[in-house]
């Protein structure tokens, strides 16, 4: 069974940092993309970066664009989401998703495995 492990929340003044991290265990038969995704109360679940698996390509929401940076570790067993410059519009829930099939997106619904989450605070 594929589990999504996030980890690495908390909470911190505007202008700080945090790194997130995903640890992904079971077989998975195909990993095409991974992402961060984000929800705040009342808000829909946004996406925030995306990764490809096979060739790192990478996207950013604009919303987050020169402040997060999405990677993946050597053996793609763990997701990382370097949060910069954090400012109280980026307080949601986060989590780490992952993609079975080609292309990568921040449609939510066409992640195959989620995380639980974890949260973020930023307070001015």
């Amino acid at each position: 069974q594929v589990q999504l492990v996030e980890s690495g929340g908390g909470s911190v003044q505007a202008g700080g940092s945090l790194r997130l991290s995903c640890a992904v265990s079971g077989y998975v038969a195909s990993r095409r993309c991974m992402a961060w995704f984000r929800q705040a109360p009342g808000k829909e679940r946004e996406g925030v970066a995306t990764i490809s698996t096979y060739s790192d390509t990478t996207y950013y929401a604009d919303s987050v664009k020169g402040r997060f940076t999405i990677s993946q570790d050597n053996s793609k067993n763990t997701l990382l989401l370097q949060m910069n410059s954090l400012k109280p519009e980026d307080t949601a829930m986060y989590y780490c998703a992952l993609k079975s099939t080609l292309g990568c997106m921040t449609v939510a619904d066409r992640y195959n495995y989620w995380g639980q989450g974890t949260q973020v605070t930023v307070s001015s």
